[in-house]
């Protein structure tokens, strides 16, 4: 059993997230390891296909697809609850699992509940034509 077969759809994994206003300056590196949700885990013969959304204390503009975390969810996802953390879902970095410079094989901090992850996927999948990847493998 591998090291990274934990990173499953609605863990949350330490990542050097690199926000798109940060490579539309050129940046190819992630200021800090944050705290990201792994939204879907989609098997390939070269090496799984991974989306990561961003958690943040910084309130989103409420034009942005974001929401908060409500404070059982953040337990569940071994947050710190007595913060008010906001997951990002109009942007998104994708990394191969196994072949990142930037993934670690170590386990989640947590995971959040179906209940409240579920819903924010659909919602992402039908708005994902018009959300900004930041391809991490190329």
């Amino acid at each position: 059993m591998s090291g990274y077969d934990d990173i499953q759809t609605a863990a949350i994994v330490r990542y050097p997230y690199l926000w798109a206003r940060e490579s539309g300056k050129g940046e190819t590196e992630g200021r800090k390891n944050r705290p990201v949700a792994v939204g879907v885990r989609i098997p390939r013969p070269d090496g799984d296909l991974a989306l990561f959304f961003p958690i943040t204390t910084k309130q989103p503009d409420k034009a942005r697809f974001a929401t908060e975390i409500p404070s059982i969810e953040k337990r569940r996802a071994g947050l710190d609850a007595d913060l008010r953390l906001w997951i990002i879902l109009d942007e998104f970095n994708s990394d191969v699992i196994g072949r990142s410079f930037y993934l670690e094989p170590e386990p989640p901090l947590g995971r959040f509940s179906k209940a409240f992850f579920l819903p924010l996927l659909r919602e992402f999948v039908a708005r994902r034509k018009s959300l900004i990847e930041i391809s991490r493998f190329r």
